[in-house]
């Protein structure tokens, strides 16, 4: 007996076709597993508050989903053809989902999606028409990558056969490996946990992963961007490999030493095993998780300090200007004008070279943010925002 199968999407019904040699053809139907025809997924951008360049370190850090959004609209094709337009790029991609996928460029974030999705299960019946929209300011430091990557995986798992509504950690950590580790990228996971997961939470990567959720009642920021490229992996490899060196360096001498637990207080002993440089690094490390964690203790209280926060901010500036050295002369002119016209505090966003900034002005916004245009940045008002969510799906 031989059967043909015909799935008809648009009733969610499956036809088995048996052809019996005596009794001609018999129809069998079945109702399927309900599977979404149509689908608009959306995905915030972030800022990181406190603990830049301390996730891959597994250093606590505590980032904050802001109100500029990717979102992926698309619907089921008849073959299995990928096509996505890309309007705000005046680009089109379009691939097979044939397997295996082989990445036709460097960061194929579209491709590599689906191969780590397939690999734990997921499996694709038809391709898909889609459209990608965005207002997060591109290579910037606000997670527009990520944050496109975490709406694909969303839209890719509802829409598979097993049609998986993904909780907000599992978007992050399939995201994290379709970004990062499919491309062997030396970035950590604070802007998957960040952009899936949205809001204002403290992220603590050791001795386990813990999510700890807050809520502030923060109020206005202002995003700055200075038009400045970034140099995204340059920095992060100097950075990173430089703090992984000093830290493999003084374990090796002090096995009891730990960027997790070693004071501030106790590094004139490790001073002789370090040049400037390094003790630059692990200074500003060491004094990044500590603000870190002040922060935490103030966000915590059930009554926020906003001009303590803003003190804190421009503190974690000083260390990443001066000791991390990610800053840039027009983005420390444009937090100059904005503290000049009533902001809070701020500091430099993302992995540094250019990119953005942030203010928290929580009066005289619009103020503030002509200040940081007239210093030559791009200015947006924003707010906490949530994570990634369907926004309007349709049968």
């Amino acid at each position: 007996m031989k059967t043909k199968r015909l799935i008809l999407l648009d009733y969610k019904m499956e036809f088995n076709i048996l052809h019996n040699h005596t009794d001609g053809e018999i129809f069998q139907i079945r109702i399927m597993n309900s599977v979404t025809q149509h689908l608009r997924v959306s995905t915030p951008g972030r800022v990181c508050l406190f603990g830049e360049h301390q996730d891959y370190l597994n250093l606590p850090v505590i980032p904050c989903a802001i109100s500029r959004r990717i979102s992926i609209a698309g619907q089921r094709r008849d073959d299995q053809r990928v096509h996505l337009a890309l309007p705000d790029m005046q680009a089109e991609i379009s691939f097979p989902l044939a397997a295996p996928l082989i990445y036709q460029e460097e960061r194929d974030y579209f491709r590599s999606a689906v191969n780590v999705l397939r690999r734990d299960g997921f499996t694709f019946a038809t391709g898909f028409d889609a459209e990608i929209h965005g207002n997060i300011p591109i290579n910037s430091g606000t997670s527009s990558s990520t944050a496109l990557v975490v709406t694909w995986i969303n839209f890719l798992a509802q829409m598979s056969e097993q049609a998986k509504k993904l909780s907000p950690a599992e978007c992050a950590r399939y995201a994290h490996a379709a970004e990062v580790l499919e491309f062997h990228e030396p970035g950590g996971m604070m802007d998957h946990y960040a952009t899936a997961c949205g809001g204002v939470f403290f992220l603590q990567f050791h001795p386990v992963l813990k999510i700890e959720a807050l809520q502030p009642g923060l109020k206005s920021f202002i995003l700055g961007d200075s038009g400045e490229p970034k140099d995204t992996k340059g920095i992060l490899a100097r950075v990173k490999n430089g703090v992984l060196k000093i830290a493999q360096q003084l374990v090796t001498r002090y096995p009891e030493f730990s960027l997790h637990t070693v004071e501030l207080k106790n590094l004139d002993q490790h001073r002789r095993d370090l040049n400037s440089e390094q003790q630059a690094l692990l200074l500003g490390t060491l004094r990044n998780r500590d603000i870190t964690l002040e922060a935490l203790a103030l966000l915590r209280q059930p009554a926020l300090d906003d001009r303590q926060l803003g003190r804190l901010l421009n503190d974690c500036q000083t260390v990443l200007r001066e000791k991390l050295k990610i800053s840039t002369p027009k983005i420390d002119r444009m937090l100059d004008a904005a503290m000049n016209a009533g902001a809070y505090g701020g500091k430099i966003n993302g992995s540094g070279g250019g990119g953005c900034m942030f203010v928290y002005a929580p009066e005289n916004t619009k103020t503030v943010a002509a200040a940081i245009e007239e210093a030559g940045g791009k200015a947006y008002i924003v707010e906490v925002d949530s994570g990634t969510r369907v926004e309007a799906p349709t049968e």
